[in-house]
């Protein structure tokens, strides 16, 4: 792999350059070196910096086309493509959704908005991540709208399944019969199916994803709700339990960690048997 990359943390940018990737200590170089740029970063503000900062990619001599999988919003998301666009950059807005598991395996989902003609230029390259595809829209901006909103469904079922189980559990039910009855009933999902059983019950909290990067993202759809009028009630109260997650976990700690909030509210623990549940 002759690939360009670069990264704040040194080992990151080292590991890949281990497999045959030529590793810089800018954006500027990278875009100097590749016409197409793939970007994926924590927040908005590190975005806009490696976007157009000082040593950023719209500095770069051989770009022509960028695609951001990032989570940043699609306010942001509009801001840099109309920045990148002075300088004749053509932005792919394309988050991604599958977690680190999904990276690893190559079965991530991308959601990309931009020109029809520039995603299937990119097609191949993308389809070598992932095992799903969808071309969301024409704007950058509508990629990150769909990833927001995904997000902050998930987001509410990560808490509520806590806040269900630990009432069960309060009650003297055991967690992992409660979440056998829901997972062959109507509460089932993705969170009940995968994320409680195989995370949170057996107590691992570790499913590779941060909890400020929950809190991030509930954020960003909430902020989107508010730019178009869009009254959110439960997405409201579900951003103020991830505030409070994210005010009092842990520096660094998973997403999955909400549960233990929960569960020091109700005064009770989530165990599965192997665990040590009763």
């Amino acid at each position: 792999w002759s690939g360009t990359v670069t990264d704040v943390r040194p080992d990151a940018a080292a590991a890949l350059a281990a497999e045959g990737a030529i590793a810089v200590k800018t954006a500027a170089e990278v875009a100097d070196r590749a016409e197409i740029v793939f970007s994926s970063l924590p927040s908005p503000a590190v975005l806009k910096e490696v976007a157009f900062g000082r040593d950023g990619l719209v500095h770069g001599t051989a770009v022509r086309a960028v695609v951001d999988v990032s989570t940043t919003g699609p306010v942001v998301a509009r801001e840099v493509a109309a920045e990148l666009a002075e300088a004749k950059v053509e932005v792919l807005d394309c988050p991604v959704s599958g977690g680190a598991k999904g990276a690893v395996d190559g079965t991530l989902t991308f959601m990309a908005a931009g020109s029809p003609a520039l995603f299937e230029e990119l097609r191949p390259y993308l389809e070598a991540m992932a095992t799903t595809l969808f071309h969301v829209g024409t704007e950058p901006g509508q990629g990150q709208l769909a990833k927001v909103v995904n997000n902050l469904l998930g987001a509410t079922s990560i808490a509520i399944v806590a806040e269900v189980l630990a009432l069960g559990v309060k009650g003297g039910l055991e967690a992992e019969t409660l979440l056998e009855v829901i997972n062959a009933s109507t509460g089932k999902s993705g969170v009940t199916e995968g994320m409680y059983p195989r995370i949170v019950l057996p107590r691992k909290f570790n499913a590779g994803f941060r909890l400020a990067l929950e809190v991030k993202d509930v954020g960003l759809c909430l902020e989107e709700a508010n730019h178009q009028h869009v009254p959110m009630v439960v997405g409201g109260a579900v951003q103020q339990i991830w505030n409070i997650a994210g005010a009092t976990a842990e520096e660094g700690a998973d997403f999955t960690s909400i549960a233990k909030m929960i569960e020091s509210w109700a005064g009770v623990t989530l165990k599965g048997r192997e665990a040590g549940a009763p």
